[in-house]
């Protein structure tokens, strides 16, 4: 998997170079200071993912994200852990803090390298189905597969794709987030920020600015965050 770096600190990104450097099957093509120089190196070269710095002079990485290729993975990196949740809300793989662990970056790599082989073999396609009454289909490789609501834990927006996590399976198609969650159970799937919406049953714990579906731990958005309490939480609490 092709990638670049893209950092106006010279030690961050030596640091991700580094790391990259030990990690079978991602090479860094290119290692950039500026937004601006990035975005003519990946008009006439095919990156697949790229390490973002957030903060920069001139066009931030906020900015830079708007006029890169669908297709292309962004991992954002940050010395400011403020900044976290808009890397969820942003079309982003995942976020690094600085300095970054290696746990950290292997964990965000995989997951880069997992969306990659899912965008490359197109697993699914298509949209929803004709929505039965406790379950729905998705076309995958020329044909429709059925899936049921409770199946689903969560479902994760990816620039122009979802990907709808079960208990055992990723499975993507190529729609919008806010197309998709429209099709659903509205009592059973909320979306808690610009880039997720849950299954409400599947919740394990939560406070407020996280969600907890099994192992997975999922950010609730500002904008976001009255509605889920108000509609979802508050009247299941007890002894609150």
């Amino acid at each position: 998997m092709n990638s670049i770096i893209v950092d106006d600190e010279p030690l961050a990104r030596e640091a991700i170079q580094l790391l990259a450097s030990k990690f079978p099957g991602l090479e860094v093509s290119g290692s950039f200071s500026s937004a601006i120089a990035a975005s003519k190196y990946i008009s006439e070269i095919k990156v697949d993912l790229i390490f973002l710095d957030i903060e920069m002079p001139g066009m931030n990485g906020i900015e830079f994200v708007k006029n890169i290729p669908k297709k292309t993975l962004v991992i954002f990196t940050t010395a400011y852990p403020e900044y976290a949740l808009e890397g969820f809300e942003l079309d982003a793989i995942d976020y690094l803090i600085k300095p970054v662990k290696t746990d950290r970056f292997e964990k965000a790599v995989n997951k880069a390298i997992t969306y990659h082989k899912l965008l490359e073999s197109e697993i699914s396609t298509s949209e929803i189905q004709h929505p039965g009454d406790d379950y729905f289909f998705v076309k995958s490789e020329r044909k429709f597969i059925k899936i049921h609501f409770k199946d689903v834990l969560f479902i994760e927006g990816l620039k122009d794709y979802v990907v709808m996590q079960t208990a055992d399976q990723k499975i993507m198609t190529a729609m919008n987030i806010k197309t998709i969650h429209e099709q659903l159970p509205q009592h059973i799937f909320v979306r808690i920020s610009k880039s997720y919406v849950i299954n409400v049953k599947e919740i394990t714990s939560f406070d407020n600015n996280t969600v907890l579906i099994g192992k997975y731990e999922i950010p609730i958005g500002n904008s976001y965050r009255n509605y889920f309490f108000d509609n979802f939480i508050i009247k299941k609490l007890i002894g609150r």
